[in-house]
This record gives C-alpha cells, structure tokens and sequence, in this order.
C-alpha cells in the first residue's frame, strides 16, 4: 500500500495549500465536484487530469485552462464487480452537467489490468495509474472541504516531472504511448518526461 505521508512534509503541505486555491478559484471544476458529490457513490473520487492539468495549466501561466478530455471519476462498489452501473452514472452526470464529458470507472474491476488483487479502496487503486502525476484524486465532504486521494503526494505534479509508475503493471509502452497521444510535451512544453 502507498504511503501517505510523503518524506518534505512541509513542501507538501506548500503544494497541497496552493492546489486547493487553484481548485476553489475554477468554478468548472467545483461544479463537478458539487455534482459528484450529489451522485453520491462509495468512495469516490474526481482524478487524474482533474487535478494534475490544473496545476501544469497554472504553471504554464496559461490564461484558459486546457480543456479537459473527460472527467475522470472513480468509485469504489464491490456489489457491481462488472460495473454495469458506469453507464447509468454517465448519463446522469450528463444531465446534471451536459457540457463535460464523464468517464465513470467502478475500480472494483480494474485491479484486471494490474494483474493485482482486487484493490480495497480507490486510493490503492489510483496509485497503480501509468504516469505519478496521475496518481491524485479529490472529493468534497459533507461540509464543502477537500478530502485527498494523493499516494504520491502533490509536489510531484508542481516539479513537472512525468515518470512512469513503478507500482503500474501495465506494459511500460503504455506510458510512452499515452504522453505522445495525449501531446503533454507540445501543451505543457515545460514538462520534463522520463522516458522509461
């Protein structure tokens, strides 16, 4: 299992303040999170370029934000192992907030990619995605505060490094591949890939 303390506590808790600022200042982003959250799923989570293209967006003093292909939105529910309720979650999202695309993922069955078994909660199963800065997701509590899923910490995503994830099983081409397809280097030109 990942840790949760990463080791500058004190650089965290810098990159951790400055994240929730940008987050609260993007009203697109908050009324996902508020629709999410209305959907209510078991232990859910807004991630990967939710947040991470937040922050590379701000650190390449970009004046619109990058578009987000998707939003990315995983949940954890054991009775729904195939996760045919995704669908049913889409579409409501859809309507909730037609203008986003959703992409609504029960990580009760992607422990399957990993060759791993199944995972006990969407922070194990966040930590295993392809690229570090990946690895982070958020949900809002009951009382409008930030609850983190962040393995790896945030400092990662503010020092525009992009490394592959030791712990992802998945072929180490995918990495390759998904920072090519996804043009990171041509949006975010400051990135510093590590190419395995």
């Amino acid at each position: 299992m990942p840790t949760t303390e990463p080791l500058n506590t004190v650089l965290e808790q810098q990159c951790q303040a400055k994240t929730e600022a940008l987050l609260r200042a993007d009203p697109q982003r908050m009324a996902c999170l508020q629709a999410a959250t209305e959907l209510n799923l078991p232990d859910w989570a807004l991630g990967a370029g939710f947040i991470r293209n937040l922050i590379w967006d701000h650190l390449h003093h970009k004046a619109v934000p990058t578009p987000l292909n998707d939003i990315d939105l995983i949940y954890l529910d054991n009775s729904d192992p195939q996760g045919l309720a995704e669908v049913e979650h889409e579409a409501w999202l859809a309507k909730r907030l037609p203008d986003q695309l959703w992409e609504v993922r029960n990580q009760a069955r992607m422990h399957t990619r990993q060759l791993v078994a199944p995972f006990a909660s969407s922070l194990e199963a966040l930590s295993h995605w392809v690229e570090m800065p990946t690895c982070i997701g958020v949900r809002l509590t009951q009382d409008g505060e930030f609850e983190w899923l962040a393995p790896y910490g945030f400092a990662i995503n503010w020092s525009l490094q992009v490394s592959a994830n030791p712990r992802c099983r998945q072929d180490k081409q995918i990495f390759t591949q998904r920072i090519k397809e996804k043009r990171w280097q041509a949006i975010w030109p400051d990135l510093q890939v590590n190419w395995p």
